[in-house]
C-alpha cells in the first residue's frame, strides 16, 4: 500500500486592496498581513526520502507570492479581471505555484489565505 505526503509552507506578504462593488468597508481601500499557506502532496519519495525539499518549495512559493508583497493588489496583472479578495489570491496562488512545481508524484494540493488570525479561505482543485 502507498501512502500520500502532504507537506505544507507559510508565507507571509503585507499587500492592500479594495474590494470593488462591496457594500460595507472592505470598498475602501485596507490592507492585511496575509499568511499564505501552500500544501503539496506527494506518492514518491526521491533518493534522499524527499517529495520536495522544503527549501525548494519555499523558493517556489516566495517567486510568486514576493511580487504581491508590499503592492496594491487591485493594481497587479493577475487581478485585472476579478476583485482581489481572498478567494481569487488563493486560487491565483494554487494556479501560479502549481505551474511551477506540478510534476508526476508532486502536485499542489491548496492554498489557505489568512486576511487575519481569525479569518481564512482554502482553495482547491479536483485532479
Amino acid at each position: 500500500m502507498s501512502g500520500i505526503y502532504t507537506l505544507k509552507v507559510l508565507n507571509e506578504i503585507a499587500a492592500s486592496h479594495i474590494i470593488e462593488g462591496h457594500s460595507g468597508k472592505c470598498a475602501r481601500l485596507h490592507g492585511h498581513n496575509w499568511k499564505i499557506e501552500v500544501e503539496v502532496q506527494c506518492s514518491q519519495l526521491d533518493e534522499l526520502g524527499m517529495g520536495i525539499d522544503f527549501q525548494d518549495l519555499k523558493h517556489e512559493v516566495a517567486a510568486v507570492t514576493e511580487p504581491l508583497d508590499h503592492r496594491h493588489l487591485n493594481d497587479l496583472p493577475g487581478f485585472a479581471d476579478c476583485n482581489p479578495t481572498a478567494e481569487n489570491v488563493a486560487a491565483y496562488v494554487y494556479r501560479e505555484v502549481g505551474k511551477r512545481i506540478n510534476r508526476d508524484g508532486l502536485r499542489i494540493s491548496a492554498v489557505t489565505i489568512w486576511e487575519t488570525s481569525r479569518a481564512s479561505v482554502q482553495y482547491s482543485e479536483n485532479a
